[in-house]
């Protein structure tokens, strides 16, 4: 991605230095890429900084952790006042925070900016999330709007805010990603398992769904590789693939930080699990032998079940972007970000893993007056969840009595039964809390905090 985004920029007019710890590798894309703009060869950060204009624009695109300190450190005595260090790596966070204040008290700029695409979007146009002073992005926002996708003339790549907020919603992007992809995954699934649906003929199903309210970036890609078949065996590819899917970990941390957050990101919390769980190779060989179910008869399910199925995949995509959102105003609160969730959804709308028609709605629903409190509550997805939540339900049934694991369609449905059920047993767990740790109760009918005498004679005491 570092020697696309290099290459971006210099089909852009930029003048490009460019730096590998490896010569050759610097060398290899000037030879193959050299003519597409006007490069600088340099072969020690010395040289970097001095090929630089001032104030000197220095973007990394190296591995997250400590490697981004030591580069950081090596950076600081070649720098002059006001240069800024961009790190466009999926860095933590908070690491980000702590680099910015850091590198701040030295007299210098540290942004932290997410870039979603992959290699072909750092090519020919990312989705660009950038953090740091409004100041920096006074400087380098111009560069990166130029090199960003482009979304009806709009570019997407905006400033985000303060110190990590760019690398945050970077990792909450991801997060939806891996829900939207573990769920497009049991779709599939419950479709050849259930339904007798071939990998070929999901493909035309697939495509067909690409012209509907589905239509993605990830529902397109999907359709390719279900119709794509094994030069070697003649089988469809997806039947030689190890099903054992890899995380870099931006998935995990934003599982992490819902936690930390108190914020109910249910169905991206599966969809992590679900890849933890699918690389558990020698476990689920043995689980295969010892822990065979007896399913007895199952349903039979008839045509209009795929109906049923795209439906369910739109719900919980729904409740995936409703989480996801969810968590950044959850976030807002806490770091003080002020974040713009219609200005986010804009940015996501080219360029990036998730792109979607979708998320042109979800613009402009956070755009008004009076954005909902959750993504669902949004009139016409209230509309839209009345209308596929039955056949969420339906799939969700036929899915456990066939005995496929659906963790984001069954995780979809209970986040939205919890949020429309009017009572729920976390009654019962602040009794059980209050019975062995006294840590108190409240009432509907009257305020304060209660507790109750469980050890005693049982009598409740209003607490101070």
């Amino acid at each position: 991605m570092g020697a696309n985004l290099a290459r971006n920029f210099a089909r852009h007019g930029y003048t490009v230095a460019v730096h590998n710890r490896s010569i050759g590798r610097t060398e290899n894309l000037l030879a193959e890429h050299g003519d597409e703009g006007n490069f600088i060869k340099t072969e020690s950060l010395s040289e970097l900084v001095e090929a630089l204009e001032r104030p000197r624009r220095v973007l990394l695109m190296i591995q997250a952790g400590s490697a981004v300190d030591a580069v950081i450190e090596d950076l600081l005595p070649l720098l002059d006042e006001d240069d800024i260090i961009i790190d466009a790596g999926n860095s933590h966070f908070a690491d980000t925070r702590r680099r910015e204040e850091y590198v701040a008290s030295k007299g210098f700029h540290f942004v932290g900016i997410g870039v979603s695409g992959g290699e072909e979007g750092a090519l020919n146009g990312p989705s660009i999330m950038p953090g740091g002073s409004e100041k920096s992005y006074e400087s380098l926002g111009p560069l990166l709007e130029s090199i960003a996708a482009d979304y009806n003339g709009e570019p997407c790549c905006s400033w985000i805010g303060t110190d990590g907020a760019g690398h945050f919603v970077k990792m909450v992007h991801n997060g939806i990603e891996y829900a939207d992809m573990q769920v497009i995954g049991e779709t599939y699934d419950v479709l050849r398992t259930a339904a007798g649906k071939e990998p070929a003929e999901q493909a035309q199903i697939f495509r067909d769904w690409n012209d509907t309210e589905l239509s993605s970036y990830l529902i397109e890609i999907t359709a390719e590789v279900l119709g794509h078949q094994d030069a070697k065996t003649g089988k469809p590819l997806v039947d030689v693939i190890v099903d054992a899917a890899g995380q870099k970990g931006t998935g995990r941390w934003t599982g992490i930080s819902g936690l930390e957050l108190g914020s109910a990101i249910s169905a991206i919390a599966e969809s992590v699990f679900a890849r933890s769980l699918s690389s558990l190779g020698d476990i689920r060989t043995e689980a295969q032998q010892k822990l065979a179910p007896a399913l007895g008869e199952v349903p039979s399910v008839g045509e209009d079940f795929v109906e049923d199925v795209r439906l369910a995949l739109y719900a919980s995509k729904l409740v995936s972007y409703a989480q996801g959102l969810d968590m950044l105003q959850m976030a807002d609160s806490e770091y003080g970000w002020e974040l713009k969730l219609d200005e986010i959804a804009a940015l996501w709308r080219a360029g990036c893993i998730i792109r979607a028609e979708l998320l042109d709605t979800i613009m402009k629903e956070y755009a008004g007056a009076n954005p909902p409190a959750n993504l669902l509550f949004a009139p016409r997805f209230t509309e839209a969840m009345a209308t596929a939540v039955p056949a969420l339900r339906k799939v969700v049934g036929v899915a456990a009595a066939h005995g496929i694991p659906t963790p984001v369609f069954s995780a979809a449905l209970a986040y939205y039964d919890g949020l429309r059920r009017d009572r729920l047993p976390a009654a019962l767990i602040q009794g059980q809390r209050d019975f062995f740790g006294a840590h108190t109760y409240k009432r509907v009918d009257e305020p304060g905090a209660f507790h109750t005498d469980w050890s005693g004679d049982r009598r409740e005491e209003k607490m101070d």
